[in-house]
């Protein structure tokens, strides 16, 4: 097994945009030639766009672009700057003089960590997918870029308690198999290293020197009778990319056991409270199949939330 890039795996360009300073922003995945795509949602509370199109009831068989992103709700406007994009450039399905992209998005919920009225919009999509064709695959970065840029975790006792986290990718190659995923971790609970079992993020001390002795599962015990909260304010989003050729129904079963790696190092996870959501997405004919995948998939977004840690 080879550690190689994520956009090595190929047919793909990875765009980023943000705001620093209000702490949000956008992580786009195109695929110029579209591809075949999946998606599994496990949170209560998931803010998201053209999910429909995942259904293996659907009519589309393929997407163009994933986006993610944060501002909630109100962030999902910026699928349709990319969508502007991707149309300007001949990118879709042509329909009469028209070009229409098919463009899905899930959002984190990121309005508490900075400015909670600033939040990606179309034109923030729309430069995103602009970077995505810049160079040979585009401008992702690991950390507080696009979506990861307001992602924390460790947030029950409130914000003032939380760690940043952010966005990383990990990807590996056996023979010509490759398999990567891209996540933002953004989340109620604590993170966990996969490999020791050790905390590595979550709920900080009072004074913020070190991570609490008492972990947010633990808390959670001690306060069932306590009021429950009924606003989705977490979310892990993220997306598995291969290049073994995997249909639309396949690809669902595929998103599905990545939701493992997320049970691996996130607890709490999949909450009432969050909205938890892994797409993937397939960019090539290899032939593999899709237990092994998804195996290897489990355990490279394993890797890749690991590295959103600070």
């Amino acid at each position: 097994m080879q550690e190689i890039n994520i956009t090595d795996i190929g047919n793909v360009k990875i765009g980023q945009a943000e705001n620093e300073a209000a702490g949000t922003g956008v992580t786009v995945i195109i695929a110029p030639d579209s591809a075949p795509c999946g998606l599994d949602i496990r949170g209560g509370g998931p803010a998201s766009r053209e999910s429909g199109l995942m259904d293996p009831l659907a009519a589309a068989d393929i997407v163009h672009a994933v986006v993610l992103g944060g501002g909630s709700a109100f962030g999902l406007d910026a699928a349709g700057g990319v969508m502007k994009y991707l149309s300007e450039h001949g990118i879709g399905f042509p329909v009469g003089d028209v070009v229409v992209p098919l463009v899905c998005q899930s959002d984190i919920f990121d309005l508490g960590y900075k400015a909670s009225n600033i939040y990606p919009d179309k034109e923030m999509g729309y430069k995103a997918a602009t970077a995505a064709f810049e160079g040979a695959g585009g401008n992702f970065k690991a950390g507080d870029y696009g979506a990861g840029c307001g992602a924390t975790v460790g947030k029950l006792l409130g914000m003032e308690r939380c760690t940043k986290t952010g966005i990383a990718s990990y990807a590996v190659q056996i023979g010509e198999l490759k398999v990567g995923a891209i996540v933002c971790t953004n989340a109620i609970g604590d993170i966990y290293d996969y490999k020791t079992g050790k905390m590595i993020a979550g709920i900080r001390t009072e004074d913020g020197s070190a991570l609490n002795d008492v972990s947010c599962e633990e808390m959670m015990y001690e306060m069932l009778n306590a009021p429950q909260t009924d606003f989705a304010a977490n979310t892990t989003i993220g997306i598995v990319l291969t290049n073994a050729k995997f249909n639309k129904t396949q690809l669902c079963k595929l998103a599905g056991m990545t939701h493992d790696g997320y049970a691996r190092c996130i607890r709490p996870i999949h909450t009432s409270m969050d909205g938890d959501s892994i797409y993937a997405m397939s960019l090539g004919d290899v032939s593999a199949t899709l237990d092994a995948v998804g195996t290897l998939a489990n355990h490279v977004m394993c890797e890749a939330i690991k590295r959103t840690v600070k």
